[in-house]
This record gives C-alpha cells, structure tokens and sequence, in this order.
C-alpha cells in the first residue's frame, strides 16, 4: 500500500504495509536533542543523524550530495523550530518547508535530497552469488558517518562485509567521490553499500567476490542561485 504526506506542497513518499508503523510516526519518537530553534549548517546533519534511532520502519536516514550541498557549500538552511522540544520529524518537516531540501522514503531509506540528487541507485550485478551472500551477511548494528570520505569510510564498513571493496584506501580513484554522512541500524552489508553510493555520489559493480565503487555520471537539475555562496 502506497501513502503519500503532502507538507506544504511537498510530497514525502512511504510505502508501508497494514500493519507496519509509519515513518512519520516512528520518527515523530526519536527527540532531537533538547530545545533546538534552528537548524543550518552547522548543527543540522549531527542532529538529525545524532537522534536517529533503531525501528522497525526507515534503517536509515541518508544527506545525498545535493543536500550536504545546500548545506556545507551554498547554506542555504536555515530551518526554525518552533516546538520546545522537536521531534526528528518535526525537523524533516521544517526541513522541507523552509529550504530546498525535499525527503523521500525508498524503504528501507529516509533520503533527505535536493533538486540536483539522483534517486535511483545504478547498480550492475556481474555476480548475482556475491549479491545473495551480501544481502545474507550479518547486520551491522549502528553506523553514523558524518561528513566522511572514502577511506574513512572503508574503516567503517570493511570489516564487517565479505566483499573486497573497491577503491581501496589512499587510491586516487576516489577522489571525486561525495564525502558521506548518514545513519543506519542493523543495515544488512547489501544495504550499506546501497547507502554508501546514494551518499556518495557512486555507483557499483558486483563481481566475484569484489563490489567496485565509481562515481555516478548522472546529474539532476542544476541549482539555481541567487547570490554566489559565501556573498
């Protein structure tokens, strides 16, 4: 069953079953840390990741590149709260009526994302055994990456996933790769590389016994701005 939340012209997407908590409720749970007024660049994305907690409906929350964007380069956040004590969801709602930054749920997901993000992962599965033993490996119980490259986030994630995963630390390859900050609990290790890329700004190849990340090509709509960041 598909419901749709509409804030203030903005639509927020869930599928969820009859019988499944739904993300607006689950979130509307998990404080945000105490009486928080604003929200911007400098405290939004700790906050938001900081209260995110275990359910049984969103594994994780994900900033994709557009929105660490409008966040750390155009700051264009600057988000008011005007609960006493908000909600991660009052957050998310304030988030989508006060700035560019939209939310989409692509289960098990939340995506916070802006105009120029891709939402549909590219994915090339050469190996379709190493994909079932990802997908069947044991979760990892909380990861939070905040503002992290490549090789910080390979010491996240290396261990815990059979793959060997590509490039590897201190290659140039990833370079142009996006910095990742996002949450998740008891993400399986298909779904952290899954996470991984939509942060990132990636997309990957499975091979045999090996999962090789490369930047994604694609591009959305290119923001429009006002003033030049900064002035």
């Amino acid at each position: 069953m598909k419901n749709t939340l509409l804030i203030a012209g903005f639509s927020l997407t869930l599928m969820v079953t009859a019988a499944a908590e739904t993300w607006p409720a689950a979130l509307s749970r998990m404080p945000l840390g105490g009486a928080v007024a604003w929200l911007n660049q400098t405290n939004c994305a700790q906050l938001i990741l900081g209260g995110f907690q275990s359910n049984a409906t969103v594994k994780a929350l994900i900033f994709m590149p557009g929105a660490t964007d409008e966040l750390f380069f155009f700051r264009r956040v600057q988000v008011s709260l005007t609960n006493a004590n908000p909600s991660l969801f009052d957050a998310v709602v304030a988030l989508t009526n006060q700035s560019p930054l939209r939310a989409m749920v692509k289960p098990p997901f939340l995506l916070i994302y802006s105009e120029e993000d891709v939402l549909e992962l590219a994915v090339t599965v050469e190996h379709p055994r190493t994909v079932e033993k990802l997908k069947a490996g044991k979760p990892i119980p909380h990861l939070l990456t905040m503002d992290r490259d490549w090789n910080q986030l390979l010491n996240l994630i290396k261990k815990p996933i059979s793959a060997t995963l590509w490039p590897y630390r201190g290659t140039r390859e990833s370079w142009h790769f996006y910095r990742h900050t996002f949450a998740g609990w008891n993400l399986t290790p298909w779904e952290t590389l899954e996470a991984a890329a939509l942060a990132g700004k990636t997309q990957f190849t499975v091979r045999r016994g090996t999962v090789v990340f490369e930047v994604d090509p694609r591009l959305g709509a290119v923001p429009h701005l006002e003033n030049f960041p900064g002035r």
